[in-house]
């Protein structure tokens, strides 16, 4: 991730209904989490009002993006 990229990531939600934000997932996922079990216990995403709906999403995403990587 270029720095730019990190700054946007440091300042976008991950998680909305836990306040969480994305940096912290990325970097979950670059420190090994192949799971949204993994990510959320690295991280403290999910369970949440929505019931992990909007952040599993974005989850899939990423790690389905880092498969194709």
């Amino acid at each position: 991730m270029n720095s730019e990229e990190e700054i946007l990531a440091r300042m976008r939600p991950g998680c909305i209904c836990k306040g969480i934000k994305l940096y912290r997932i990325l970097q979950a996922i670059e420190d090994g989490a192949a799971s949204f079990e993994e990510v959320a216990e690295m991280t403290g995403i999910g369970g949440g009002s929505c019931d992990s709906k909007r952040c599993g999403k974005k989850v899939a995403t990423l790690l389905q993006k880092k498969k194709t990587d």
